[in-house]
């Protein structure tokens, strides 16, 4: 669960630092307070895209910081690793955000990230809806998905992919062979000859390097000896270094023969006199060994010439060469002999299609059975919430073809009136209908809903009186299996938080800024006397009774 956030010089907020607990977790305030800052400070820790006109006037930067406690951090880890990222240490994953005039930047447990990184990690640790985040709940695909949730189809949907994924590269492939027979006399001759060249010059990746050394000590070998020689001869040719030496090495023997004290400090003269006899030696044997042989130079040369010609036409590598050879030569193959590749590939291709199909049925049986059961506990949801002769429908629609998720698809019916035809949610026009849909979704699909914080951001609007309060209960019954941050005007669904919040907008020194803090007993009793809409003796039982129902 999100355990701690901090917030800095964003919008109102100058500095925010929130504790949050388990359960149901409820944030209410006056219109304006900033309780949007909450849900903007969120998003940017899923990895929304940020302006510069959050920071707070007269800031440079702003920044989020948000500490996750996570009993199961594999899913996590799975996005770090393949982000090239070490895994969580322990528990605990610290995400921060820091908005500046000139640039962005975003870490993760002090790891710098990329926004595309932080997405990813935040699908796995907030779902986060508000009146109009519902695309989600919209999609087809995304209701197909909580279909399989909720029948638990791991399994059958992981191994009808896989099917899948076969049949389509099976089906490429033949799609392949096939543009293969309209090859033109031009192509073919093209792949011979590319074929024939390469093949000609008997490559070797390993012997480029060793080649071109070998060259070009063939083509310098007149100099290589001239210079090996003058090395030499200024070694031990007349007045040459060693005889200079020499002359050194008597002078040092007088010195030491007067003062035998001198021996440690003139000692590494010995040494250089032996490496440079040494080199003198070595200069001399290398000298003797280079052999000027010009056909040699010659046939190395033109042996180089033939690669770099090859290299400019297929590489800029050898290695591009060779692969370049090899699907040259795939190429060629596949259309000299496509009359038995088709064959082979189509009887392929109906074997793949036959486990796709074993595969797509056994997927489809298994959401057959689940999807009145899935619709049945959505309706029973629906009427918790005040729609007491709604119905609701989960629908499976066979498919022309298979597609990547199946043998069929499914689109959620909804009819929040007798009499009336089901329609599509993604049809439904009042935010306040939609939003009590998805929170009978989400608490249909609780137990299969590994995300561990939830937050509504006043999806109670456009509701009340009984209304409220059971979107309250529910948001509190989704309380004990989730994390749940519920952001709200109405009393009834604050009073059933586990955690009351208030946001509150103050000016001191001529600026103002938001805090947020949380309220208990008698405090909570006027935040929710506040909500309702007055003071009095009558308000206050109100706010008593919803507490003590």
């Amino acid at each position: 669960m999100l355990t701690l956030l901090k917030i800095r010089n964003l919008a109102l907020v100058d500095e925010l630092v929130w504790e949050l607990g388990s359960g149901l977790i409820g944030v209410t305030g006056e219109t304006g307070a900033g309780k949007s800052v909450i849900v903007g400070a969120l998003k940017l820790v899923l990895g929304e895209r940020a302006e510069k006109s959050l920071i707070r006037t007269g800031e440079e930067t702003c920044s989020v910081e948000a500490v996750f406690e996570l009993k199961d951090a594999s899913e996590v880890n799975a996005v770090l690793e393949d982000g090239g990222l070490e895994a969580c240490d322990g528990e605990q994953l610290i995400i921060r955000r820091v908005i500046g005039q000139s640039a962005n930047r975003q870490f993760v447990n002090d790891s710098p990230v990329t926004l595309a990184l932080l997405k990813r990690l935040g699908e796995h640790l907030v779902d986060l809806h508000g009146p109009h985040d519902h695309q989600s709940l919209l999609s087809v695909e995304r209701q197909l998905s909580m279909l399989d949730a909720y029948a638990g189809a791991d399994a059958p949907v992981s191994s009808y992919r896989e099917a899948y994924r076969a049949w389509r590269e099976k089906a490429a492939e033949l799609e392949e062979i096939r543009h293969a027979e309209n090859a033109s006399e031009q192509e073919l001759d093209l792949l011979r000859y590319q074929l024939e060249e390469i093949d000609r010059a008997q490559l070797k990746p390993e012997d480029e390097h060793d080649l071109e050394d070998r060259w070009r000590r063939a083509s310098n070998a007149s100099r290589l000896v001239e210079t090996a020689a003058a090395a030499t001869a200024a070694l031990n040719g007349d007045d040459g270094i060693l005889e200079r030496l020499t002359e050194v090495q008597r002078l040092v023997r007088d010195l030491e023969k007067l003062d035998p004290s001198i021996r440690e400090r003139t000692a590494s003269l010995e040494t250089a006199c032996l490496e440079l006899q040494d080199l003198e030696s070595n200069l001399a044997d290398y000298a003797g060994e280079l052999d000027i042989d010009p056909e040699e130079a010659a046939t190395l040369e033109e042996r180089v010439n033939v690669i770099e010609t090859l290299k400019r036409k297929y590489g800029p590598s050898l290695a591009d060469v060779l692969a370049r050879r090899e699907t040259a030569a795939a190429r060629l193959d596949t259309i000299e002999n496509r009359g038995e590749k088709l064959e082979t590939l189509e009887r392929e291709l109906s074997v793949c299609r036959e486990t796709l199909d074993a595969a797509g049925k056994t997927l489809g049986t298994v959401r057959k059975k689940a999807a009145p059961k899935l619709a049945k506990e959505i309706s029973s949801q629906l009427k918790d919430l005040g729609f007491k002769q709604s119905s609701f429908e989960v629908p499976l629609k066979p498919l022309p073809e298979p597609g990547p998720h199946g043998l069929e698809g499914v689109e959620f019916q909804f009819g929040p009136n007798p009499g009336e035809p089901l329609l599509p949610l993604r049809q439904i026009a009042s935010s306040g209908e939609i939003s009590r849909v998805m929170l009978a979704v989400k608490s249909a699909l609780a137990d299969q809903d590994a995300t561990p914080l939830m937050v509504f951001d006043e999806i109670d609007a456009n509701v009340g009186g009984e209304v409220a309060k059971a979107v309250g209960r529910k948001m509190a019954a989704l309380g004990t299996r989730h994390q749940v941050v519920a952001i709200t005007h109405f009393p009834q669904v604050a009073a059933m938080s586990a955690h009351h919040f208030v946001v509150e907008k103050e000016v001191s020194g001529g600026r103002t800024r938001s805090r947020l803090y949380p309220v208990g007993g008698e405090t909570r009793i006027q935040e929710l006397v506040r909500m309702l809409g007055g003071g009095g003796e009558q308000a206050r039982a109100m706010a008593a009774s919803l507490l003590n129902p």
